[in-house]
């Protein structure tokens, strides 16, 4: 296997530049998820590492070489499509063996390989059929496993779960995960779906806007966003953001909401007093209080309960608010609750940039 390494890379369309100097560096076996909103560019850096889209200016090294004027049938990388791309008038075993075939193995071989492969992804049952005869999760594995004869320095995935229904997608999740546990291979993920991101990757890549906003550890990036745009896009339901500003009375440090809640800061986080600002709040971390003494008080607009834990949806204001509690309480729309968030969960931002302020 091997490492990819991406520097200043950019790519144009004409007169739009839809990649702007990307650096990104994928580790040996690493499972690195590239996720943002639709149109920021991470389908089309997946494709330039595949060698489907022409890199305009920078560098794109797999394994420590250069393959930027490489076509694709010699960087030895394998792509799973969202789309499956089989063949439909050959079987599952032509499916998986085509590339081999292709490469003119010997036909030992390839049997050998597709076995292998097969039994990896269980599909040993299946190698007579055609893909018609499959179901959606099944057509995803052929997919896969014709990816995995080839016995790749990389493996490419680009949005693979997006056809699946939902209890398919988080099986499929996990069976990528645990193939490339197995594998122990290199592997690059497109997604849009930050669930998909924060359970499957060892290195998430957070892009917007043909740029990357921040890359981590998933935790990292949950619990550490650099900016208001990765503290909402990561994590579901998404990071509360309370508009007011950092303000002071004695030796006593707050944030103070535009309407007049006050909560409680750890040293105000080093900024200055009266200073404009963003408070963020993931909706876990939200107490029920028994007043609004440090709390922010909540109509009651939506209550969705999801089994383990309990979604709450209201307004202070025009300030719309959620909160998620594993215990059973029974709100009801239209009632008045105060929640209270501990002074170490809060994370500030400048209203303006929206940087983290530090």
């Amino acid at each position: 296997m091997a490492s990819v390494d991406i520097r200043n890379a950019a790519k144009v369309f004409g007169s739009t530049e839809v990649l702007h100097g990307v650096n990104i560096d994928i580790p040996d076996q690493s499972f690195t998820v590239l996720v943002g909103p639709s149109g920021c560019g991470k389908s089309t850096l997946l494709r330039m590492i595949a060698g489907l889209e022409e890199i305009t200016r920078g560098e794109i090294a797999i394994g420590g070489q250069v393959v930027n004027t490489m076509p694709p049938k010699q960087r030895d990388i394998a792509m799973v499509f969202q789309n499956y791309a089989l063949y439909p008038h050959m079987t599952v075993f032509d499916n998986m063996g085509f590339s081999l075939k292709l490469a003119k193995a010997d036909s030992a071989t390839i049997r050998e390989k597709v076995e292998t492969a097969a039994g990896i992804l269980n599909l040993t049952e299946l190698l007579h059929r055609y893909p018609r005869q499959l179901s959606g999760g099944q057509r995803q594995r052929v997919a896969m496993g014709r990816a995995i004869v080839r016995d790749p320095q990389v493996f490419l995935f680009d949005e693979p779960l997006s056809n699946l229904d939902a209890k398919l997608r988080v099986q499929m999740r996990t069976e990528i995960r645990e193939l490339h546990q197995r594998l122990n291979s290199t592997s690059v993920y497109v997604t849009h779906d930050q669930i998909e991101a924060m359970t499957m990757a060892d290195q998430i890549v957070v892009m917007r806007d043909g740029n990357v906003e921040q890359s981590g550890a998933p935790l990292e990036l949950y619990d550490n966003p650099n900016n208001t745009f990765v503290a909402t896009f990561i994590g579901s339901p998404a990071m509360n953001m309370l508009r007011g500003k950092i303000a002071g009375e004695g030796g006593r440090e707050f944030f103070e909401t535009t309407h007049g809640a006050r909560l409680s800061l750890l040293n105000g986080n080093g900024a200055p007093r009266e200073r404009s600002a963003l408070c963020g709040v993931r909706p876990e971390h939200f107490l029920l209080a028994d007043s609004e003494q440090d709390a922010i008080g909540m109509e009651v607009v939506v209550v969705e309960p999801t089994g383990a834990e309990i979604l709450v949806i209201g307004r202070n204001g025009e300030q719309e608010l959620q909160a998620v509690f594993r215990e059973r309480h029974q709100f009801i729309p239209g009632q008045h609750i105060a929640l209270k968030p501990k002074p170490e969960n809060l994370l500030l931002f400048d209203a303006e940039s929206g940087q983290r302020i530090r």
